[in-house]
């Protein structure tokens, strides 16, 4: 549709006419661009000598796909906003591109990124030197840019922010110790057992597996003192709150689990079942056999088999609580839900895993190897006295702790869970608003909250731990080799970003293919600069099948001119 011809003949003289030119050109230039061409290869034609590191004959054409997220979160609207700013004669906007890509395509370091700049398409005409002053204006507009993004994926994913995930993780420093105490990075209790000075990372997700936020803190920063530093970012910057917070059992300290009852949140977190800080009132209300509301059995002919239990009681609990005045310690009790899950498939796993400590235990019986009560050793008995009780000197004679191995086989297959948030009771009328906080200390939300419901936003903080090791091992976002902080800070932010359009594409395929597959196709998406100026690209599969789909990209064109190229990816840019 053209438009009236009443109005058309106001800027045309002869509209139809000027249409039907229009119209052929367009047929010509079809039939150009898609007409065969004959290609002559002449056997004697030698290789050309590559001449440094960034001289890329093969270039890759599925980072289309990675452009279309980049624009669609206004990502290169928000940098070339706030670089007009600056007196830099580079262009930001293109170097945070190849930092991004190329850390989904290519992970390596920021030198070797700058090589990879032949590997696109993009004018990339700045340098090594202009890529590291960059960072520094990264680091600066970092907080507004993850803010920007947010607001671009709740305005077109419909993002809800209700549900939350948390979690912490570290990344290494192949550098010796550090002396400035200004320095983020320390000496800490590694993830992955090493030696060397760590950062931590504090992660936020949503339900959907989609990165919220992060924070960085320093190396020897404990775990659960990264928690709430980041609840109040998330609230003040981004004006999150009535948030539900999903986090592992070691994040949730008496201080945190009292500050997010302070900010009126709610919160779902694991709790033990067995060990010396287990009152005996909940162990016994474990391992009581009444009371259970959901129940799956199997029956054979040798008979019933109990697959899945579960049941739950509202009961107030005593957590340590430290005083920001002085540090004491006091005793606070809260009141809180307990569910508890019995589940054969993991006490099937426990014992399984209790295995090999109980060989390598009974292996120590009747030695006088030293125990640390850790691991296998829990098992171990120190005897001193002999079989007529008297002192053995100089000399000790270990005993497997048959008592211990009994205590624990109890709680086999079971877990609890502890919330504070409850739903409507039966009977009850909705009210105002999705959600309010109780008198008495619970997150009520507007609508039936069970026991599964609570279980099943437990078991979504798997989705967490799976996402850091998508920045370790897919996106290899360590180790570090910048060093100043601004620097490093900057280079969190770029993995970031790549991780948050990386997930955007996982989750528009609906999580049918990891990470790496998915980031593996798009690398070999590539292609050769062949004679008469065409490329030829030599890899197609049926992840890009969909995703060419999912963003209407064609990449099955196994011949392609530059023009071609330069319209695909520039289509990428224009807005829906």
């Amino acid at each position: 549709y053209l438009g009236y011809l009443d109005v058309l003949e106001k800027e045309y003289d002869d509209p139809i006419a000027h249409f039907k030119k229009v119209a052929a050109q367009m047929t010509k230039e079809y039939k150009e661009e898609h007409a065969p061409f004959l290609m002559k290869i002449d056997p004697n034609t030698k290789l050309t000598k590559i001449t440094s590191d960034s001289s890329y004959t093969r270039k890759n054409i599925v980072y289309a796909a990675l452009y279309q997220i980049y624009h669609e979160l206004e990502i290169d609207y928000f940098i070339n906003n706030r670089r007009r700013y600056t007196k830099a004669e580079y262009n930001h906007n293109a170097i945070f591109k190849l930092l991004v890509f190329d850390r989904i395509l290519n992970p390596s370091s920021k030198r070797e990124s700058f090589f990879h700049k032949d590997f696109y398409f993009d004018k990339m005409d700045f340098t090594l030197e202009d890529t590291y002053k960059s960072l520094d204006f990264f680091n600066k507009h970092a907080t507004d840019m993850i803010k920007s993004i947010n607001k671009q994926i709740e305005k077109q994913y419909k993002r809800d922010t209700t549900l939350v995930f948390y979690d912490v993780t570290n990344y290494y420093f192949e550098v010796d110790d550090i002396d400035d105490e200004n320095d983020y990075r320390k000496k800490g209790v590694s993830k992955e057992h090493r030696p060397n000075p760590i950062i931590q990372m504090g992660l936020f997700m949503d339900e959907k597996g989609l990165p919220i936020t992060y924070g960085i803190y320093p190396g020897n920063t404990n775990d659960c003192k990264t928690l709430i530093p980041s609840l109040m970012d998330i609230r003040y910057d981004y004006g999150m709150k009535d948030l539900i917070v999903v986090a592992d059992k070691g994040m949730m300290s008496g201080d945190n689990l009292t500050r997010i009852k302070l900010q009126k949140n709610g919160y779902v977190i694991s709790l033990s079942v067995k060990g010396t800080k287990v009152t005996d009132k909940f162990k016994k209300y474990v391992l009581a056999k009444d009371n259970w509301n959901e129940e799956y059995t199997k029956y054979a002919s040798d008979g019933k088999t109990v697959l899945f239990k579960m049941k739950s009681q509202i009961s107030p609990r005593l957590i340590s609580v430290h005083s920001l005045k002085d540090g004491s310690v006091t005793k606070q009790s809260i009141n809180e839900k307990q569910i508890i899950i019995y589940s054969k498939k993991y006490a099937d796993k426990a014992k399984r895993d209790r295995r090999r400590a109980i060989e390598k235990a009974l292996s120590k019986v009747g030695t006088s190897n030293k125990s640390n009560k850790y691991g296998s050793d829990k098992y171990i008995v120190e005897q001193f006295l002999d079989e007529n009780n008297n002192v053995i000197k100089f000399k000790k004679n270990n005993l497997f702790d048959y008592e211990k191995l009994k205590e624990e086989e109890k709680y086999d297959g079971y877990y609890a869970i502890a919330t504070n948030v409850i739903g409507l009771e039966e009977g009850e009328k909705p009210f105002r608003g999705k959600s309010k906080y109780t008198f008495d200390g619970f997150l009520k939300l507007n609508k039936t909250v069970t026991d599964k419901d609570i279980l099943d936003m437990y078991k979504g903080l798997w989705k967490i731990e799976e996402t850091f090791k998508v920045t370790k091992s897919q996106l290899k976002t360590r180790p570090v080799y910048v060093s100043t902080t601004e620097h490093i800070k900057a280079h969190f932010l770029s993995c970031y970003i790549a991780l948050v359009i990386l997930r955007l594409l996982e989750y528009r395929l609906g999580w049918e293919y990891s990470s790496k597959k998915l980031a593996k196709s798009m690398k070999l998406a590539s292609g050769t600069l062949i004679e008469s100026g065409y490329y030829a690209f030599d890899y197609y599969d049926e992840i890009l099948e969909k995703l060419g789909n999912e963003l209407d990209i064609d990449f099955s064109k196994k011949y392609l001119k530059l023009n071609q190229i330069k319209k695909i990816i520039g289509k990428t840019k224009k807005k829906p």
